[in-house]
């Protein structure tokens, strides 16, 4: 009966002890949970405290290895963040971000399982980079305008321009905004899937909005239905 081991790297860690980039990868990012850690840095740095609320289901000791062996591959690094908040920040690298075409790729895949279904909870950023992937560009209506959209603890910024989405980033900024959301992500994520109507958010007053109300119809509208 055969059995099936993993080689051991430098300092004790498992390999695949395969001479193969995609093996090689996958030491590196195919640990459970490694791909998540990175999915919740796409839009910007995170402390320690928001990436354990972000992912919920992950414990603090794995957390805590997943970022030692992320920065340790160069994937993403630690920051200080300045007084007063004086914590530190995790992001990705510049060779951390190349990741990019492997999460589209996933996500496409992913998308069209024909056993597993879609379901569980979703993060706040997941909602943003949903709404980053599946934008549909309108030429016809050439908009533009900038969003300041809070969900409960995040803050993230929209930009569209002439009916481009031009920029999707998490992250409290001093530059003015059209127009201002606040919501939960559960509710902003079925109105930007049209499995609710924006208008009946904005009705029992789970999504608010202060400024251009047209432009959030115009957002809504730039998502295809799920």
């Amino acid at each position: 009966m055969g059995s099936e081991k993993n080689s051991l790297g430098r300092a004790g860690k498992r390999t695949y002890g395969q001479a193969c980039p995609i093996a090689h990868a996958l030491d590196m990012i195919g640990e459970r949970w490694a791909l998540l850690v990175v999915r919740e840095l796409r839009l910007g740095p995170r402390r320690y405290a928001d990436l354990q609320a972000a992912l919920p289901s992950l414990g603090p000791s794995v957390l805590a290895q997943r970022l030692r062996d992320l920065e340790a591959v160069g994937v993403l690094r630690r920051r200080a963040q300045p007084p007063p908040a004086a914590t530190r920040l995790y992001e990705l690298t510049e060779w951390g971000t190349e990741l990019e075409p492997v999460f589209a790729a996933l996500r496409t895949w992913g998308m069209r399982s024909p056993v597993v279904p879609l379901e569980g909870d979703i993060s706040a950023d997941t909602v943003f980079l949903g709404l980053r992937a599946f934008f549909v560009p309108r030429p016809d209506d050439p908009w533009s305008a900038i969003y300041l959209i809070r969900l409960e603890r995040d803050v993230y910024r929209v930009e569209v321009a002439e009916g481009e989405l031009t920029a999707v980033a998490r992250g409290e900024t001093p530059d003015p905004a059209d127009v201002h959301v606040a919501s939960d992500y559960h509710t902003l994520q079925s109105v930007l899937s049209h499995e609710r109507p924006l208008e009946s958010a904005i009705e029992d007053g789970t999504l608010t909005v202060t400024g251009d109300v047209d432009a959030v119809r115009r957002l809504v509208g730039a998502m295809p239905p799920r």
